[in-house]
């Protein structure tokens, strides 16, 4: 179970998160060593991910997914 911060956000698990975006959990760590998504570490040296942060992105994602297409 992910804990929350100091100010009440939840933070996911990279499970979670791969499950939201329907990827492999190795997919989201890339994305988080490669900049493409935040992450935080635990002290134990874990990843996890705001949620405010993921559905943002994911929303983002799934709104150009179902954008038309552009005309030149």
């Amino acid at each position: 179970m992910a804990a929350p911060t100091s100010n009440d956000e939840r933070l996911l698990t990279p499970g979670e998160v791969a499950a939201l975006f329907r990827v492999d959990p190795k997919t989201v760590t890339r994305w988080a060593s490669a900049g493409r998504i935040g992450s935080i570490r635990t002290p134990g040296g874990h990843r996890r991910f705001r949620e405010s942060e993921v559905r943002s992105l994911l929303a983002d994602l799934t709104s150009e997914a179902t954008l038309p297409p552009a005309h030149a």
